[in-house]
């Protein structure tokens, strides 16, 4: 399908995104429990000290609105008591930032901290999507994803975080705070989510056209539930069945897209863009932008600038049966 006059049509349908927890404040994980904490710490203790000032300045000025014809007595009492006040709360303030400082960095302290039975999965930052590896001592049994990152709940996942072009920062406020990913540089981050959930994620440093469309999903799931998942992943793609999906795949392999992506089970063993060899199986594609489905995977091929501008998957012709065996082929690789 060429130009976006058949795009135009569809896009209604694809705009309704998957959705997920999102915020710091509903935490469901110990790393976002503690800054939780952290945040009503610091806001009670300001609401308590705005709320000291306010009635400390409104005695002030009404003290001065009744002693306005005297003349402002200098006794030493007076001074003495001044100073001792001011004193008061430069002590106050010192105890309150350095209190606030002491709690901030135990409560930063403990993202990084590593346990013992750890998942270890490596996230890298592209513009402007996320490449998920599942690491494991036996490299055959590490696989990669996009987009979408799934964990056991109870279990400690540790996250090698790294960025391929520019800053981007990962960021899934219901379990965990903020880490960089910066190109050149491997941070981690430790997350352990407490209750069963998706849990929506994003980039939360500026880096670029579209970063408010570099979206991730959490599926924190029971253990036998991971487990079922992670062996289905490691699986290449099914062999997909009838005409109208082989004559898809015949596509995918015989156009540029094989030269980009990898499919596992078949020749495509490219790697600048996302891992498909399960991509149907995904909740979302083009990190977050859109359901996956059979129609939104057809709009994406068709014309993912427009969706998306400036995103470095480029244009490939397609006539209409082609695109319609394409997008049927990649639905089935669940």
């Amino acid at each position: 399908m060429k130009g976006s006059g058949r795009l135009a049509f569809l896009m209604p349908i694809f705009l309704a995104g998957c959705g997920g927890r999102q915020s710091a404040l509903d935490a469901h994980g110990v790393s976002a429990i503690g800054i939780k904490q952290l945040i009503i710490l610091i806001t009670a203790v300001c609401s308590v000290v705005w709320a000291a000032v306010m009635v400390a300045l409104i005695v002030a000025l009404w003290r001065r609105r009744t002693e306005r014809a005297r003349p402002i007595d200098l006794e030493p009492h007076l001074e003495r008591r001044m100073f001792g006040t001011v004193l008061g709360a430069t002590i106050a303030t010192t105890l309150i930032i350095t209190g606030f400082t002491v709690a901030s960095f135990f409560t930063t302290r403990a993202l990084g901290i590593a346990g013992g039975d750890e998942l270890i999965i490596r996230v890298r930052g592209s513009q402007w999507w996320w490449n998920v590896e599942y690491l494991d001592p036996q490299l055959d049994k590490t696989f990669q994803t996009a987009n979408e990152i799934h964990l056991p709940v109870g279990r400690n996942v540790h996250l090698k975080l790294e960025g391929d072009d520019v800053i981007h920062s990962f960021w899934v406020p219901s379990l965990a705070g903020k880490q960089d990913l910066i190109p050149g540089r491997v941070n981690e981050l430790t997350i352990r989510a407490e209750r069963a959930g998706i849990y929506r994620g994003q980039c939360a440093e500026f880096c670029g056209l579209q970063h408010a469309h570099m979206a991730f999903l959490v599926v924190a799931e029971p253990q036998d539930q991971f487990d079922r998942w992670v062996n289905a992943q490691r699986q290449p793609a099914a062999t997909a069945s009838g005409p109208e999906i082989e004559s898809g795949r015949d596509t995918f392999l015989s156009k540029p897209c094989a030269a980009c992506h990898t499919i596992r089970g078949t020749p495509a063993s490219g790697t600048t863009g996302p891992d498909l060899t399960h991509v149907g199986g995904r909740k979302t594609i083009a990190a977050g932008l859109f359901e996956t489905t059979r129609g939104s995977l057809a709009a994406w091929i068709a014309d993912p600038q427009t969706l998306k501008p400036g995103n470095n998957m480029p244009m490939v012709p397609l006539t209409s049966e082609e695109l319609r065996a394409l997008s049927a082929y990649m639905a089935s690789l669940q």
